[in-house]
């Protein structure tokens, strides 16, 4: 099995979709990694030579940024929005949409289930 990144390819797919496991890598930068490391983007994981597994290693870690180092950063951006208190960054603090959708129907994935409104006697 082919271990990039700290993450498992699973062994059946091909390698173009299987790097799209990695976090931070997509339909295209997969397709750019293949070419980059001369592998065939059609080839199975399981097919994969140790020195194929090894190019697609190099590349990645030579051009892009995935998994923990994306994740901090985005989590710094994100923190940086909040201390600023920028509108984004209170959007982000209430849990609410940031990029301008409606909230008065929707949303229910950034705010949750709906909540009970109990009378009072």
């Amino acid at each position: 099995m082919a271990r990039i990144e700290g993450v498992d390819l699973p062994r059946g797919k091909r390698i173009d979709i299987a790097l799209t496991y990695i976090y931070g890598i997509g339909r295209t930068t997969a397709a750019k990694i293949c070419a980059e490391a001369q592998v065939e983007p059609h080839i199975r994981t399981q097919d994969l030579s140790e020195a194929e597994v090894a190019s697609i290693r190099d590349t990645i870690q030579r051009g892009y940024k995935v998994e923990g180092d994306l994740r901090k950063e985005v989590a710094m951006n994100v923190k940086r929005l909040i201390d600023i208190n920028c509108y984004r960054g209170i959007r982000h603090k209430r849990g609410l949409p940031v990029r301008g959708q409606r909230t008065h129907t929707n949303a229910r994935t950034r705010k949750g289930p709906r909540r009970a409104i109990t009378r009072r006697k």
